[in-house]
């Protein structure tokens, strides 16, 4: 691209294009849009040494550039991420296809016959970063919900973004649909994105995925209504009425089986009634397993292997081997630390007191609150969506995380036999 010009008439061109797409797509058959996935599916699985080829630049060139461990992992493709990719495609194949399902009826004394039907909500734009699976998501759930989709993936995995879209083209064109239904843009010019933050004439919905620097920057610049979170700083809190070794399985697992992905754990708090009795044990499975510990003057005190935490730990999400650890007092001291320094996303009370759990399950407010499970199963594909777009923590049109319902809106059809309002 030579100028701001010609970015400027490509996104347009590619607004265009989309919007077109999709008033093909609201109207298309399940059949065809299965047929288009399943083909996609397919292409990815032929495709796998080529997309392996690719991710390898992309690794080497984010190698170069110095880029974190937990930046790596979520940029690396190997044979069982490809498979997982197309396995993926093959779950949402099967899903219901949630358009033209009636959500309600009505039938009020004026006679009308009033249903809440859903639909699309048009073309949605996805902004990512450094995860390439991320084309396959966000390409397959929005068109199995009958929408268009424009994605700007991050110049980390351009090349391998790229070749994951070269399938999802041809899915696309054996099925006999528009191939602008599913547009990768194809320019890694920052201007891209603020030219499609501003494309509010064809755009229904912005969907950024990565860092708090991305997000900040979407919410603050786009004409088009965004769908997003800030952060996961993501909780465990070990109850007092906590199983030891439910305690010491899940905490490990929810810090450190991926560090780097939006539901791994970044603060543990414990009661300070366990802290003779579970603590050491926790923490020495964490430090055991490489994660380095951050702790109150409590946790220093009991674990000589912590360093103090700041208060800037309480609010910082890692995505790595890092944890901080605070004292509370009882399930309500978790939630007021909850409530103070999270961000709605997803948090877990290790407990056998039901009473306990279900207070920390009505009283935390975020998108996912979970009792006895690691924090890691904040995912789509674990809820039985497929997959997913991503985890939404704000309170407007969708929460937790995004799948093919969460990607429609709805419109009411009024049904009458001549009436007119009085």
């Amino acid at each position: 691209m030579n100028s701001e010009n010609d970015i400027k008439n490509l996104m347009q061109d590619i607004g265009r294009q989309a919007k077109a797409a999709s008033e093909i797509l609201a109207l298309c058959s399940s059949s065809d849009k299965n047929t288009a996935l399943s083909a996609a599916a397919k292409e990815i699985r032929l495709a796998k040494d080529d997309i392996i080829t690719a991710n390898n630049k992309d690794m080497d060139i984010a190698k170069g550039r110095g880029l974190t461990g937990a930046m790596l992992d979520r940029l690396l493709l190997d044979d069982e991420r490809i498979d997982a990719i197309a396995t993926s495609i093959d779950a949402i194949v099967k899903l219901k296809d949630p358009i033209g399902d009636i959500l309600d009826t009505k039938q009020p004394p004026n006679g009308l016959n009033i249903s809440r039907v859903r639909v699309p909500l048009g073309v949605i734009g996805i902004i990512f970063e450094s995860r390439p699976n991320v084309t396959a998501d966000a390409g397959v759930l929005c068109l199995k919900s009958g929408n268009a989709s424009i994605l700007r993936c991050g110049s980390e995995s351009a090349h391998s973004s790229r070749a994951i879209h070269g399938c999802l083209v041809k899915g696309l064109l054996e099925a006999g649909l528009p191939e602008k239904s599913i547009q990768l843009i194809p320019t890694q010019d920052r201007s891209a994105v603020g030219e499609l933050l501003r494309l509010s004439d064809y755009v229904d919905i912005i969907v950024p995925r990565g860092g708090k620097g991305l997000i900040e920057r979407v919410q603050y610049d786009s004409r088009v209504p965004v769908m997003a979170h800030l952060d996961g700083i993501c909780h465990v809190y070990i109850d007092g009425a906590a199983d030891m070794e439910k305690a010491i399985n899940i905490t490990v697992n929810a810090k450190l089986r991926r560090t780097g992905i939006c539901g791994s754990a970044e603060t543990l708090l414990i009661d300070d009634a366990v802290v003779e009795s579970h603590m050491p044990a926790i923490l020495d499975a964490l430090y055991q397993g490489g994660c380095e510990i951050r702790g109150d003057k409590t946790v220093l005190s009991a674990f000589d292997k912590a360093i103090e935490a700041s208060e800037e730990d309480w609010s910082t999400e890692y995505l790595d081997a890092i944890i901080s650890v605070k004292i509370v007092s009882g399930v309500e001291g978790a939630i007021d630390h909850i409530a103070k320094y999270g961000s709605n996303h997803t948090d877990s009370i290790i407990t056998e007191n039901s009473e306990n759990a279900e207070k920390f399950l009505n009283e935390v407010d975020s998108a996912i609150v979970i009792h006895n499970a690691s924090t890691q199963y904040a995912d789509g594909g674990e809820f039985g969506m497929g997959a997913e777009i991503g985890i939404s923590t704000g309170k407007m049109h969708a929460r937790g995380p995004v799948g093919l319902e969460q990607l429609t809106s709805y419109k009411y059809q009024v049904r009458g036999n001549g009436q007119a309002r009085p």
